[in-house]
């Protein structure tokens, strides 16, 4: 990831002025990933209200951050790793380990050994192969089983790729009980940008059922529900508004036998809508009777997340210009013909040196951009820290 501008506090009034954004663009160059930690804290915030009682852990991977770690440390908020480069990351940070889980299904051995040095010790598994890597550290963690609820409705189905069936659950904290393991809870992740909150509901629901039927067995009953993330957030289409979404959750959160200890791990919903991205017109031709205009920012860069995450951002000229809106083109700047942002989208008359504004693009993008064609990545710069 580029470097962040640091070295003074840069502070930013919301909503954000042309003349504002305009001004950074002049100081710092063009393409910029303007990060908000104001809207971090609101975010955060504003889900934690809606989830009175859950612990919250950021997920690093959409926009892993120091200046976002930072601000949500100072909030309480506990992190959720999955790799050795975000426990470096909080390490870094200063975290305490305590408030840190490493919650990636699959693991090499010199991850869960990062990890534990480090002071992690919560892990997930969510298959037989998996529990048994941990016999050598038995005595040193606990484990989460995580078990797969599919989800049509997310945008992006996680539970096809991780999770056990809910029937085979039983038989691996079984398995991990053998192995001299402790199995403190259950995890699920439905799927990222869930439109409903019907299946996280009816995954509690199931998962609740396990943990009862468990806990009259005695030593190291499930004692934890981890509820995942994929809370929603605008693009294009607006999404449920988080407290009208959170309010059957909390309901069947309610119902959990009493004592459970309940982790959610929000990533998108806290720095999605922190992330602004300024790009640049380089040029402009007339093709097929539509205007194209080419950004100094593209699929290979912040706009990434068209491609992996299948988000739509909200993109309009910093500046209003004079003429029709009319349907034109926003290309990327590299020389693959796929670079190519949006097509029939209304626009006015725009000239090269023009700004142009993506709005909610903290997740996913900067994360999952790359040096393709030997054009730069959006340079963050921090605002409001």
């Amino acid at each position: 990831m580029p470097s962040t501008v640091a070295g003074e506090s840069l502070r930013l009034e919301s909503p954000y002025t042309a003349a504002a954004l305009a001004g950074l663009v002049r100081r710092f160059g063009s393409p910029l990933m303007v990060i908000d930690c104001d809207v971090v804290r609101r975010q955060y915030r504003r889900l934690a209200a809606a989830l009175p009682g859950v612990e919250l852990h950021y997920a690093l991977k959409p926009m892993p951050e120091r200046a976002v770690v930072d601000t949500l440390a100072a909030e309480g908020a506990c992190f959720d790793l999955a790799t050795t480069g975000e426990v470096e990351l909080v390490r870094e940070a200063g975290i305490p380990p305590a408030r840190c889980i490493h919650t990636h299904p699959i693991k090499r051995d010199e991850d869960i050994r990062a990890a534990l040095g480090f002071g992690v010790t919560t892990f997930v598994a969510d298959n037989p192969d998996e529990v048994r890597k941990f016999a050598p550290y038995a005595t040193q963690v606990e484990l989460l089983l995580r078990v797969s609820f599919r989800s049509p409705a997310a945008v992006v189905d996680l539970s096809r790729k991780f999770g056990c069936d809910p029937e085979a659950a039983p038989a691996l904290i079984d398995l991990a009980g053998e192995l001299g393991i402790c199995v403190a809870g259950l995890s699920f992740h439905v799927g990222s940008q869930s439109r409903r909150p019907d299946t996280k509901l009816r995954a509690i629901e199931a998962c609740a059922a396990i943990i009862r039927e468990r806990q009259g067995r005695g030593v190291c009953a499930p004692a934890t529900l981890d509820i995942g993330g994929g809370f929603p957030i605008d693009y294009l289409e607006p999404a449920m508004p988080i407290e009208e979404f959170c309010a059957p959750i909390r309901d069947g959160l309610a119902a959990l036998p009493s004592g459970t200890r309940v982790i959610a791990e929000p990533g998108r919903f806290i720095c999605g809508p922190a992330g602004t991205v300024l790009a640049t017109v380089m040029g402009r031709a007339f093709r097929d009777g539509r205007w194209w205009y080419y950004l100094d920012d593209g699929l290979y860069g912040s706009f990434s997340g068209q491609l992996f995450d299948h988000a739509r951002y909200p993109v309009e000229p910093l500046q209003p210009a004079a003429g029709p809106r009319q349907p034109s083109v926003l290309a990327g700047p590299t020389c693959d013909s796929i670079d190519v942002i949006a097509e029939d989208i209304e626009l006015p008359p725009l000239q090269a040196g023009d700004i142009v504004v993506g709005r909610q693009m903290g997740a996913y993008t900067q994360a999952s951009a790359t040096d393709f064609n030997f054009f730069p990545r959006a340079r963050p710069v921090i605002v409001n820290g």
